[in-house]
């Protein structure tokens, strides 16, 4: 696991299963090595491209959306137990992993801010995230947070741990697009 992702993700200490934790690092390390985003713009980028002026960092919001899935998923696992596990490692990679696939998706422009880029002109986040993915060995239930996070996991059946993941990703996006 190379410095630059551990300085981005501390998180990923919480990840127990070591071999789980090294194939979510070596995902991102993947991302960085093929995306022309820096880990540098990741803490300065707005996390979408949907929110015209948005000041909340790519960063920001990813370690946020984290967090809040590693919390949700702990108290599930208290108040139910056995009725409804969910698996904190896959819960926690799966929130780590579920906007890889933007550095992909996204470029800078010639004047230093962010943009689509011509992957992201054909393809969404969740499948190129699945591809990162996939390709440094993480297993199906994670791949599968990864594809069901945002809108394209509406066809699909979620497990418990990509509910976990897609409420707390749309929970720190909606009141952003969706100004109160």
């Amino acid at each position: 696991m190379n410095s630059e992702v551990l300085k981005l993700w501390p998180e990923l200490e919480w990840i127990d299963n070591k071999e789980l934790r090294e194939q979510t690092a070596a995902t991102w390390e993947l991302a960085l090595e093929k995306s022309p985003l820096t880990a540098e713009d990741l803490n300065t980028i707005p996390f979408t491209l949907l929110v015209p002026d948005l000041k909340v960092s790519f960063m920001a919001h990813k370690r946020c959306v984290v967090h809040i899935a590693r919390d949700s998923a702990m108290k599930m696992n208290e108040f139910f137990t056995d009725d409804l596990p969910v698996d904190m490692d896959v819960t926690i990679a799966g929130a780590i992993l579920a906007d890889v696939g933007k550095l992909l998706e996204y470029d800078m422009d010639e004047n230093g801010n962010s943009c689509k880029s011509d992957t992201g002109k054909y393809l969404r986040h969740p499948f190129t995230g699945v591809s990162l993915a996939m390709s440094c060995g993480v297993p199906d239930a994670v791949c599968h947070i990864i594809s069901a996070h945002a809108g394209e996991g509406n066809m699909v059946t979620r497990s418990p741990e990509a509910y976990v993941v897609h409420h707390a990703d749309f929970m720190t996006f909606l009141p952003f697009k969706h100004k109160f």
